[in-house]
C-alpha cells in the first residue's frame, strides 16, 4: 500500500490505520480512499479486529480532497468517476471506527472524521468544511452530517464561510468526544479503542446499528428497531455468558457468538 500504513494489535483487538500522503498533508485522492475503503472492508471481515482506528500524523490528520486530481474534470467525469462509492464502503463498516485527530481535518478530511463512530481530537485539532472558497461545496456528506452534529446554524457558518473550528469548539458543539494534549493524542485514541474491542462484538456491531438508524428514522420506527436488536442478542453465547459472569461476579469472556 502507498499512502496509507497499518498496524495490527491483535492481543488487543485493535487495527489501526495511518494516512500516509505527508508531501500532500493527506489530501484524500482516489488513491488513497480506494486503499483506505478496502482495508476497513477486510478488516471488517477480521475476527481479531474488534475496533478500528483511523489517524494521520501529528501535523495534519487529512486536509481535504486531491484538488489537483479533479482541477480539470467536468459533471460528467465526475458522474463516471463515482468517488464515493469508496466512501459508501466505509459508511456500512460493522464494526466502531474511532478517529485520532491532530492538526488539520479540512474538507473531505472533515466528511472522514465524520464518517467515523467516535473522535478523539489533539489540542491543535481544527475541523472545517472550506470547499466554498473554490467554487464548490462539500460532496461526501459535509452538509447533512456537519448539521446533524452540530446544528443548522453553525453548519451554515462553516460551509457558506469556510470557517474552521478548533477542537475545544468542537467538542463544544458535540462533533467530538474528548480533546487532550497533542503528545498524547494517539494514546487516548488506542485507550478508547481498547475499552470498545473488549466488550461483546456482537452486542457492539448491534448497537452500533442501532444508534446509527436513529439518524434515518422517526423515534417511533427508532425505538421498534432498537428492540429487536435488544431481543436478537438473546440468541448469543456471549449475552448468557454476560449475565451469568454478573450474576457469578466474575470477568466475562467473550466469545463474539
Amino acid at each position: 500500500m502507498q499512502y496509507i500504513k497499518i498496524e495490527k494489535q491483535p492481543q488487543d483487538g485493535i487495527g489501526i490505520i495511518y494516512l500516509n500522503r505527508p508531501e500532500a498533508l493527506n489530501a484524500l485522492n482516489t488513491e488513497l480512499m480506494e486503499e483506505l475503503s478496502n482495508q476497513i472492508v477486510e478488516w471488517d471481515y477480521d475476527s481479531e479486529i474488534r475496533c478500528i482506528v483511523l489517524t494521520g500524523s501529528e501535523k495534519v490528520f487529512a486536509a481535504g480532497a486531491d484538488i489537483k486530481q479533479m482541477a480539470g474534470k467536468g459533471a460528467i467525469d465526475m458522474l463516471m468517476i463515482d468517488q464515493f462509492t469508496k466512501w459508501d464502503k466505509i459508511k456500512r463498516c460493522k464494526k466502531p471506527i474511532i478517529a485520532g485527530v491532530s492538526g488539520f481535518a479540512l474538507g473531505g478530511g472533515c466528511e472522514l472524521v465524520m464518517h467515523c463512530d467516535m473522535v478523539v481530537a489533539s489540542e491543535t485539532a481544527q475541523f472545517g468544511q472550506p470547499e466554498i472558497k473554490i467554487g464548490v461545496m462539500p460532496g461526501a456528506g459535509g452538509t447533512q452530517r456537519l448539521t446533524r452534529a452540530i446544528g443548522k446554524v453553525r453548519a451554515m457558518e462553516m460551509v457558506l464561510t469556510g470557517r474552521f473550528i478548533t477542537a475545544h469548539e468542537a467538542l463544544q458543539y458535540g462533533l467530538i468526544n474528548k480533546v487532550v494534549p497533542v503528545e498524547i493524542y494517539l494514546q487516548e485514541t488506542l485507550k478508547l479503542a481498547k475499552q470498545v474491542a473488549s466488550m461483546p462484538p456482537v452486542a457492539v456491531r448491534l448497537a452500533k446499528e442501532a444508534v446509527l438508524k436513529s439518524f434515518e428514522m422517526s423515534l417511533e420506527e427508532g425505538l421498534i428497531f432498537e428492540r429487536k436488536n435488544f431481543y436478537l442478542l438473546f440468541a448469543s453465547e456471549d449475552q448468557k455468558e454476560g449475565m451469568n459472569a454478573f450474576i457469578e461476579k466474575r470477568q466475562p469472556n467473550w466469545k463474539g457468538k
